[in-house]
Order: C-alpha cells, then structure tokens, then sequence
C-alpha cells in the first residue's frame, strides 16, 4: 500500500498528522545522531581549549627558551670583552634554569651540556686567548643540537594539536553525513508531501475554484472527479446542492421579478419600470448628444370592442397586440403598457424620422393583422401613435409631446402616425 491508499479515505488533519508522526520520528532520530556528534565535538574542543592548548604553549615556550639559550651561547662566542661574555653567560645560567626546560628531560640535558660547557670556555679564556677558538667546532655541534630539539619540540606542540584537530574534523564529517541524510530524509518527506498536498488537495481546491467560478444557472451542475478526502467530498456535495439552490433562487427572481416588471395581461414592462429604465436611456442619449424619440400609442375604438365582444376578447386583444409589438420593433426599442390600451415607447439612436418609420411600419402591420378570439371569430384592431423628440428635454416633457400627438392623430382620424413639433410661434403641428 503506498502512501497515496494511505489517504484514501481519510480526514485531511488525521492523514497529514500521521505523515507528520512519521516524519517527526525519523528526523528526531536524525537529530539525535547528530546531536551525538556534535556532543563529540565539543568535547573534543573542550580538551583542545583546557588540554591541548596549554600544553601547546608550554612547548612554545620551551623551544622559544631553548632558542635563546642556542642565542646566548652564541652572544658567547660572539663577545669581545670578558664583561659581555660574563653578560651573555649569566643569561645562559637564567634560561637553563627555567622551569619549562627543566620539566623537560632531554632539554634539560642538553640545558645542563650546554651551560657546563659555556662555562669551562670562560674558564680557559682566562688563560689561554685561544680557547675560544678552539671550542667553536665543537660549540657548532652543541648549537645544533640544541636547533634539532627545538625543532623536535614544535613539532610535538604541533602534532599535540592535529591529534585533537583531527578528532574534531572526524566527529564533524560524520556529523555532516548525517545531516546531509537528515536533510534528504527531509527533502524526501517535503516532495511526498507536496505531492500528496497537489494531488489531494491542491488539484480538487482548484477544481472546486473553477467550478465556483463557473456556476450559473445558465449552466449544468457541475461534475467531479472521485475525491479521496472525505473534506473535499462534502464540499463538491455542497456545491453541488449550492447549484441546485441557485437555480431555485434564479426561478424565485425571474418570478418576483416579472410580477415587479412586467405587466401581468400582456407581458409587457409596467409603467414603473419602463420610467426608470427610459429616465436611464434619455440620461445617456443626453450626455453623449445621441438622438433618441419617444411615442405614444392607443388602441383605436377599443371601448367598443369591448363592449361589443366581452371583457375577454379585450384582453385577447391587447394579448395579440403586445405580441405583434415585440416581433415588430427593434430589441434595442423600449416599450411598455401604459394603462389600459394605451402604449409607451423610447426609440433610442432614432432621429424623428427614423421613429416616425418605425412606428408607422408597425401601424401597417398592425392594421392588416387579424386577431382571432376565443369564440373563434377574427378582429383587426388600429391604432394611432404620437411621435416626440427626446434628445433635449426630460422624459414627461417627451412623453407629454408624444401624447399631444397622439391625440392630434385621433382627432384626424386615427389610425395614423402624428410627429410633435412646434412651429415659429411655439403650436403643436
């Protein structure tokens, strides 16, 4: 079973804590290696700093000294007056009894040769000119010596230190092993997880993202692939019944919105609603200095037709007449039952002339349009419309106008097309 059936069918927290366990177990391991290693480390600078260093410095010291005594002895032979000599002798005797050669047995030793042997030339020089002389050779081989074992002493000082250094550098490669596989047990875990996170978590998110985005009632509900966490499946649930209630909604809206806007005989907008969406258009017409017309149309002799064939028939009528209307007119035409058989319209990016075609081309079509009624009969129904500009005044204004001619068209006879203007004295024509 890999890790990928490990998470099937599990709670996000519960399987992410379980890798978790796991990996705090196997790097807590890892850190205690090295931890271990690392404890050997600092003991090994610890002895370094409290040992090794100090011992260090005593074999400085000790050849610095025995140096100087090589020096001296040197300052001996090298002297032209017995008060330099006896100076650089007295010296020699210093240093041959410091306490770091002394602890020392083969410098001491050679201290002890050395001193002796100073001394004994000093001695014969006080009778014999020549005993320096002859004892130079000899002092070479004692001076060498004495260069060889100062030699000797440093590389003991130092190979004091490359033991502990080498203790130390061991200790901290294996310390670095062991956190270069503490960090790959860590790289190793991080992928799984990040593959785990992609692919359990991460891809169903960005499923449940896009379907978000894409709901709509306009579209299917949408479908997903089996998840295997069980948080990811309630949520696709939930979007899933979220899609089921946003169409409910949607039915709900459309519902409240057609009893709000629309006129409940014809289907038509209402008087309210066409106002506002007429104010709107006018404002835009206005501020972009776009021609837009209003008009105004009633029914011809409606009265009668209902009196003659019923209430009923009326509201087949108007029924027949709204539908003619919307086959008739442009989409972008706004228009509206006004009360009873009288009709509203805007005509936006419509000049005078252009509305005034318009309507009179859906008054001939209205006037050789037969309505057949419930009793099986057929009726033609005119009507009479007034045209007005709205371009440069207000909507009532407009509509206002359109009214004036409408009802100039019913005076000349109905059945006609009357378009508001005024002459030079301000009339209606």
């Amino acid at each position: 079973m890999n890790a990928f059936g490990i998470l099937k069918g599990f709670r996000a927290g519960r399987a992410f804590a379980l890798l978790a366990v796991v990996f705090v177990l196997s790097f807590g391991a890892m850190v205690l290696l090295i931890g271990l290693d690392q404890q050997r480390v600092i003991d090994a600078t610890s002895r370094l700093q409290e040992q090794t260093v100090p011992e260090i410095i005593r074999y400085q010291r000790l050849a610095r000294n025995l140096e100087q005594l090589r020096q001296e002895g040197e300052r001996v032979f090298a002297a032209v007056t017995p008060q330099a000599r006896q100076q650089a002798m007295f010296v020699v005797t210093l240093v041959a009894s410091h306490p770091s050669i002394l602890e020392h047995r083969d410098s001491a030793e050679l201290a002890r040769q050395t001193e002796r042997f100073l001394a004994d030339v000093i001695r014969q020089s006080a009778h014999d000119d020549k005993a320096f002389a002859s004892s130079f050779e000899e002092w070479q081989r004692l001076a060498a010596r004495l260069g060889l074992l100062v030699d000797d002493v440093s590389i003991q000082g130092i190979n004091l230190a490359t033991t502990d250094l080498g203790d130390v550098s061991a200790a901290m490669g294996l310390a670095r092993i062991k956190l270069t596989v503490a960090l790959l047990v860590v790289g190793i875990f991080l992928l799984i997880f990040l593959v785990l996170l992609r692919v359990h978590l991460i891809h169903p998110l960005q499923r449940i993202d896009r379907a978000l985005s894409e709901l709509s009632v306009d579209r299917p509900a949408p479908e997903f692939k089996p998840s295997t966490m069980v948080e990811i499946q309630v949520v696709e649930e939930a979007i899933g019944e979220l899609h089921a209630s946003l169409i409910q909604n949607e039915q709900a809206r459309q519902a409240l919105e057609n009893l709000a806007n629309k006129d409940g005989l014809t289907g038509l907008t209402n008087r309210r609603h066409f106002m506002l969406t007429a104010e709107a258009e006018l404002q835009r017409a206005q501020r972009y200095r776009r021609p837009v017309s209003v008009g105004m149309a009633d029914l011809d002799f409606f009265k009668k037709l209902n009196d003659t064939y019923g209430h009923a028939a009326g509201d087949t009528v108007l029924r027949a007449f709204a539908g003619l209307m919307l086959e008739t007119l442009r989409q972008s035409d706004l228009v509206c039952r006004y009360g009873g058989e009288e009709f509203a319209f805007v005509f936006p990016e419509s000049t005078l002339e252009e509305a005034s075609s318009l309507a009179e081309r859906f008054r001939a079509s209205c006037a050789e349009h037969d309505i057949r009624l419930t009793d099986g009969s057929l009726v033609r129904v005119t009507l009479s419309l007034g045209i007005a500009d709205a371009s440069t005044c207000s909507l009532e204004e407009a509509l206002k106008r359109a009214d004036e001619a409408l009802y100039k068209a019913k005076h000349q006879g109905r059945n006609r097309v009357v378009v508001a203007g005024r002459s030079a004295l301000g009339e209606l024509v």
